[in-house]
């Protein structure tokens, strides 16, 4: 009876600390004798039986493509600050896999639910930052590139570092669109970054994160370096 589902147009679902983050999810049913509603919702837990989070969605909004297949969307919203509103709050040990549910029922009253039908993350924004200097520098000095990396506080609902993360320090040249890695450097225990590089010609140097299942990748703005 299930033929689609797509959450988040198949994106991870990214929440900062305290806006809330809205998506939809849109499902497809076909049934011969017709489909009068399906749905989809995401719970996060151990099991179907042991789940420990939930998000509840707007009612399905529905559309008869034929006389056997429907498609319905439904609209959600979560969020890390409950301080408004306690529905679809997530903290901090809510980030990474989620699962997604999908029912359907069949004008003949026929239910078809599939607890587990597919998975998807919901993950803690991320913020990255580089800065080079000095600046301007002379050609064979020592640059410092500093950073932080962090990432949505969803039980404090604000940003904290990211300890532990292995971060790439980046290059490209002034007249050039392509960045290199230099070398991987790894956040502190604050999620700050240092490292040092000889200073080779006028560019632009950045630190950019692959990401992890709780968090996504971030790439920080690249800082233009005058070499004299």
């Amino acid at each position: 009876m299930i033929a689609k589902v797509t959450v988040n147009k198949g994106h991870s679902i990214v929440v900062g600390s305290t806006t809330a983050t809205k998506f939809s999810a849109t499902i497809t049913a076909r049934y011969t004798p017709g489909v009068t509603e399906a749905w989809v919702s995401l719970w996060h837990g151990r099991s179907g039986s042991d789940v420990d989070g939930q998000l509840s969605y707007d009612a399905p909004q529905c559309t008869v493509v034929s006389s056997t297949t429907t498609t319905c969307t439904m609209n959600f919203q979560v969020k890390a600050d409950p301080r408004t509103d306690m529905t679809n709050v997530v903290r901090n040990s809510l980030a990474g896999t989620w699962h997604i549910h999908v029912g359907a029922i069949g004008k003949d009253r026929v239910q078809t639910t599939i607890d587990d039908y597919a998975t998807i993350k919901i993950q803690r924004a991320s913020k990255l930052t580089a800065n080079a200097s000095p600046e301007p520098v002379a050609k064979g000095k020592t640059l410092t590139v500093t950073g932080t990396l962090t990432r949505a506080n969803w039980n404090n609902h604000t940003y904290t570092g990211y300890a532990g993360q292995s971060i790439k320090l980046q290059y490209r040249p002034k007249d050039s669109n392509t960045y290199t890695t230099l070398k991987t450097v790894t956040t502190n225990s604050t999620g700050k970054l240092s490292t040092t590089v000889k200073a080779t010609a006028d560019g632009y140097y950045r630190y950019a994160f692959t990401g992890t299942a709780t968090t996504p990748a971030a790439t920080a703005t690249g800082d233009y370096i005058d070499v004299r």
